[in-house]
C-alpha cells in the first residue's frame, strides 16, 4: 500500500502539527494504522498547491472559492479529499477496518461536531491570538493575522486583551468543557459511546490537542487541572489509541 499524503500547516511547536482541523485526519490515519506522509505548506502557498493537485475549494459566504486545509491525497485510489469531516468519511468508507463511525453513527457524530464547535466558539478569539505566536514563517503569521482581523473586524491587540474580555473567554471555555464532560459522565465507559471508541472522541481530543499546542504552558496547565486532570487524561488516552506520540 502506498502512503497517503496529508497536507498540513507547519509551526514551531513540538511535532510541528498544531491545527485543530488538520490534526483530525492525522488522528484517524493513526487509529486505522494507514501509512501516510505529511507535506507541510505555509499559508500563502495553500491555494496554488491545492490548485496544482486538483483539490476542491470551499466557498466563502459571498460564493467565491477559498482553498483550505486539511486535504489528503490517496495514490492508491487517486482521490483528493478536502475538509476534515469529508476526510474522515472517505477514510472510513475506503478503509473500513477499525471503524470510527460504529453502528451507523455518522449523523449523531456530525451533530456532536457542530454542537461542540458552537460550545467553544465564544473563546476562539483568544486561541487565534495564541496561534499567531507559533507559526513558523513570517509570511504565514502575516497571512493569519490579516485574515483573522478581517474575520473579527478588529485588530489583533483587540482579540483578547487582558482583563474582563480575557476573563470572559476563559469563562466561556470552561463552561464549554464542563458541558462536554457532562456528556462523558452519562456513559458507562471511558469513551463517548461507552466502551466503543469513535470519531466523537477524536473530535474532542483534537480540540484539546489544539489548546495544548498553541496556548502558553501555564494556560494549558489551567485547563489540564479542570475536573482533577480528566481532560489531560482524555487527550492522552485518544493519542495512545491513535498512535500519536507527540
Amino acid at each position: 500500500m502506498l502512503p497517503l499524503i496529508l497536507y498540513d500547516i507547519p509551526s514551531n511547536v513540538e511535532g510541528t502539527y498544531w491545527s485543530l482541523n488538520t490534526v483530525k485526519g492525522r488522528f484517524v490515519l493513526g487509529y486505522k494504522g494507514l501509512p501516510f506522509k505529511t507535506e507541510w505548506i505555509e499559508y500563502p502557498d495553500i491555494a496554488p498547491r491545492m490548485k496544482e493537485i486538483g483539490a476542491t475549494p470551499n466557498k466563502r459566504p459571498d460564493g467565491s472559492d477559498i482553498y483550505t486545509l486539511p486535504v489528503i491525497s490517496d495514490p492508491n485510489t487517486g482521490a483528493v479529499v478536502t475538509d476534515s469531516w469529508d476526510i474522515a468519511v472517505y477514510l472510513e468508507s475506503t478503509y473500513p477496518e477499525k471503524p470510527i463511525f460504529p453502528k451507523d453513527t455518522n449523523g449523531l457524530i456530525r451533530a456532536l461536531d457542530t454542537t461542540y464547535a458552537d460550545q467553544t466558539q465564544p473563546a476562539v478569539a483568544f486561541i487565534y491570538l495564541r496561534v499567531t505566536e507559533i507559526l513558523r514563517e513570517q509570511c504565514s503569521e502575516e497571512h493569519y493575522i490579516t485574515t483573522r482581523e478581517k474575520y473579527f473586524d478588529k485588530k489583533l491587540a483587540e482579540f483578547s486583551p487582558e482583563g474582563p474580555v480575557r476573563d470572559q473567554h476563559w469563562s466561556s471555555l470552561e463552561k464549554a468543557f464542563s458541558t462536554t464532560m457532562s456528556w462523558y459522565d452519562k456513559t458507562d465507559g471511558k469513551w463517548f459511546m461507552g466502551s466503543t471508541f469513535s470519531y466523537a472522541d477524536i473530535i474532542v481530543a483534537c480540540q484539546l490537542n489544539w489548546l495544548k499546542k498553541v496556548l502558553h504552558d501555564d494556560e494549558w496547565r489551567r485547563i489540564a487541572a479542570w475536573r482533577g486532570g480528566e481532560w489531560e487524561e482524555v487527550l492522552a488516552d485518544v493519542r495512545r489509541k491513535c498512535n500519536i506520540v507527540q
